[in-house]
């Protein structure tokens, strides 16, 4: 697959959106793991920017390196948290690629306007280093001082190179995700997808759930087993949704409850990161003990109706564990989104099995239908592509200056809106990726909107971005071309 695409693109994303849900494991999750992995021992050809520490004071030429001027959207990693597979060096470079095909194949952005960049700042996986085949830097991670440095030499040469660019960050650590986040969300046009795309299709997710339930987002008490980047960013946006339906942020708050490999996560839990704290309960808000780790009994005091795995733990969810949720609602709506396959904290025929098939399941890995007491249980995947995608078309078609949170709820919403559970009882919780297309034009337009309204991007009448739009959406065609002279 990757040899078509260093050969001959069209054809390799008319085969992808041809096959789009055969495809998509093999050009990411599950698949690009592996490929992450073995990346060294597999390399064919080069495709993207790599910039090494050691060539902080070369990263204006580099980048003019690139003949394009018309790139609008790269999407970088240092490929310290690559899924969940830990430091893979620039082994990390298969997500960016990964990332960035998903990007045309799904929202229809030209490939010659895409990017990828794999940051080089050593690796500390001694497994890579001690591999003779390694093809990055040997020697480990420079020092935090070091590394925000380079960041900042490398963003703003970016930013120089291709101003206005889209800039995704993409699987980096847990201690540097928010950080960089906050330092440049307000500066430049940019993203981090596991802690945002991720909020937004687990959002969306989760309101389609509460449609087909006909409950609202506000009656939910919604479990966290897993603190990190990616399980804070979905809390953090389920607030916002929260309060953009009229909830006090307090309220709203004190529905969120985290819980990590030490248990319930309190205000007075030791070396808590900002974006923790301020999830954290007060202990002595709390009506029950909240000592201990065991996760059923924190069910049973908490009563959650909605339980997310981002902890790349297998089997973490327990019979217990799903049966005690099941005891706190007759239909729990249970998300194990850790992926790839082999971190899933359930798998889904087990959670079936464990609530006699009374449950909402969506996954981070994609899983095929279970079927139970005859009927057909389809499991959708909980995938950021189906955000992204039209996230980014959404940002190119309102020329966008900044990324806010409103693009983000205004993405969701479509996403719960398109649910097939809302028609069909027996239906899937998330649509086809047959559809990915109407889906991602209908991102976009709202973000577009939402941009507009918070005075980020251009302002334009529905009708007229829907021109705008299809004359913008690449579709993978051969063009006719014509000699001309000199």
């Amino acid at each position: 697959m990757r040899n078509l695409q260093d050969t001959n693109e069209v054809l390799f994303y008319h085969y992808i959106t041809s096959n789009i849900e055969a495809s998509l494991p093999l050009i990411y999750t599950p698949t690009v793991g592996y490929a992450c992995q073995h990346f060294s021992e597999i390399w064919r050809k080069n495709r993207g920017v790599f910039i090494a520490w050691e060539d902080r004071n070369n990263i204006e030429s580099i980048l003019r390196n690139v003949l394009s001027d018309d790139i609008k959207i790269i999407v970088v990693t240092d490929g310290e948290r690559i899924l969940g597979l830990g430091d893979q060096g620039i082994g990390g470079m298969g997500i960016p690629i990964g990332k960035l095909s998903l990007y045309t194949a799904c929202g229809g952005i030209a490939p010659h306007q895409c990017l990828p960049i794999m940051l080089d700042v050593g690796t500390n996986n001694k497994e890579l280093l001690n591999n003779p085949l390694y093809m990055g830097a040997r020697h480990s991670r420079v020092s935090e001082a070091e590394y925000f440095e380079f960041i900042d030499i490398v963003v703003s040469a970016i930013e120089r190179r291709w101003p206005g660019v889209l800039l995704q960050f993409e699987d980096f650590a847990l201690q540097h995700a928010t950080p960089l986040l906050k330092e440049y969300q307000d500066k430049l046009c940019c993203f981090n997808d596991d802690i945002q795309g991720t909020a937004a299709v687990a959002l969306g997710s989760i309101l389609a759930a509460c449609l087909h339930n006909k409950t609202s987002l506000s009656d939910q008490r919604i479990m966290f087993v897993g603190a990190g980047s990616a399980g804070c960013g979905i809390a953090e946006l389920i607030v916002s949704a929260l309060k953009a339906d009229g909830v006090d942020e307090d309220v709203a708050r004190s529905h969120i409850f985290l819980v990590d490999k030490d248990g319930l996560v309190l205000k007075d839990t030791p070396a808590l990161t900002d974006f923790q704290y301020r999830l954290a309960h007060a202990r002595e808000t709390l009506p029950f003990s909240p000592d201990g780790k065991n996760i059923a009994a924190l069910i049973n005091c908490i009563q959650p109706s909605i339980l997310i795995g981002v902890s790349g733990v297998p089997g973490l969810f327990t019979e217990e564990v799903v049966k005690s949720m099941h005891s706190c609602a007759s239909t729990p709506i249970i998300f194990p989104l850790s992926n790839p396959t082999s971190r899933v904290e359930a798998l889904p025929e087990d959670i079936i099995e464990w609530t006699e098939g009374n449950v909402i399941i969506a996954t981070g890995s994609p899983f095929a239908p279970v079927m139970y007491k005859g009927h057909r249980h389809i499991i959708s995947q909980c995938n950021n592509s189906y955000i992204f995608p039209g996230l980014g078309l959404g940002v190119l078609l309102s020329n966008a200056k900044r990324v806010t949170e409103n693009m983000f709820l205004a993405a969701s919403k479509v996403l719960a809106l398109s649910s097939p559970l809302l028609k069909d009882p027996h239906g899937a919780l998330l649509p086809e990726l047959t559809n990915i297309h109407e889906i991602s034009k209908k991102i976009a337009i709202a973000v577009a909107l939402a941009g507009a309204e918070d005075g980020v991007a251009t302002r334009m009448m529905e009708s007229e971005l829907e021109d705008k739009l299809e004359d913008m959406f690449w579709k993978p065609e051969y063009q006719n071309y014509r000699r001309i002279s000199f």
